[in-house]
């Protein structure tokens, strides 16, 4: 299922914006963002680094923009919510495919006034909607944050996620 029109960021960027936020994207996964610089995003561009911010005010505004295109492509990708198991496995792979996102996103503090209003609720909802009760659906979303961060680290013991782990997520709370 797509991202609600009305909640899309990437609707509000002009083609340059969404140039510069594909470029980001690309330096930030290869990077991280801790070394992610406005200095290194326009080489990756090829222009001037004082041209970026015609379209980003800051790096810190883009940075929303990137939190809130993690945000669209997360509810996204958990939709249509069928089963614990699927959303468990898609979270699980929306987040290892992309873990320089995933990080920022779910790190930290966030600009939810920059946000679009409602982005943030609509990309968790899938959480409430396999477990019917939004502080089971919080405790779900917890677990399964909390095993991709250990799995990304590789501080399971056996420095990667034991399947048998995840299977056991799923079983609680199904």
């Amino acid at each position: 299922m797509t991202c609600p029109e009305e909640l899309d960021p990437t609707l509000l960027l002009t083609p340059r914006a969404c140039q510069v936020v594909d470029a980001a994207r690309t330096v930030l996964e290869r990077q991280g963002w801790e070394t992610l610089t406005m200095r290194t995003l326009a080489d990756e561009l090829g222009i001037a680094a004082p041209s970026l911010y015609k379209h980003f005010s800051s790096k810190d505004a883009l940075k929303t923009q990137l939190v809130a295109l993690a945000l669209k492509e997360n509810g996204e990708a958990l939709r249509p919510v069928t089963t614990v198991s699927r959303l468990v496995r898609r979270y699980r792979e929306t987040a290892t495919a992309n873990p320089q996102l995933y990080r920022l996103s779910t790190s930290g503090p966030i600009d939810r006034a920059a946000l679009p209003p409602g982005l943030e609720e609509w990309s968790g909802s899938p959480f409430f909607e396999a477990t019917g009760d939004p502080h089971r659906g919080q405790a779900l979303w917890a677990s399964a944050h909390g095993m991709v961060i250990l799995e990304l680290d590789g501080r399971f013991p056996t420095g990667s996620a034991p399947e048998s782990t995840w299977r056991e997520l799923v079983r609680h709370f199904s």
